[in-house]
């Protein structure tokens, strides 16, 4: 399973990318820190997950997760945020995000999400 992670914390980055890096079957094929360079990757690299974070510069998460949708790619995509409001959960998953976390709180939840997806894609 590819990944592509966006958040302009290169910590969190880090941090995200090695939790994800020890699920069997996953690789994170690029990190963005910011919407554009976001766009760019998974135009190129064609993930079957993004990760975006909510608040970027030059384009926001939201804005790439149109944007991917517009593209007609396959690509998943789980929303990671520390503004995890209703308001933004429900925006994420009209415009197509197919998860939403908050930072703060569900990193867990996002590992245990990406381990489902990654048995799923190998066949079991």
């Amino acid at each position: 399973m590819k990944i592509v992670l966006a958040d302009d914390s290169s910590l969190l980055r880090d941090r995200i990318k090695s939790l994800l890096n020890s699920i069997n079957n996953v690789s994170v094929v690029g990190e963005a820190e910011n919407g554009v360079e976001a766009l760019q990757l998974i135009r190129e690299k064609k993930p079957d997950l993004a990760i975006l974070d909510i608040r970027m510069p030059e384009m926001n998460g939201i804005e790439v997760l149109k944007k991917i949708r517009e593209m007609g790619l396959g690509t998943k995509v789980c929303i990671l945020t520390n503004y995890p409001y209703k308001q933004y959960r429900e925006k994420c998953i009209s415009a197509g995000a197919e998860y939403f976390f908050d930072k703060n709180q569900s990193i867990d939840e996002l590992k245990e999400v990406v381990s489902i997806l990654a048995k799923e894609q190998q066949g079991g």
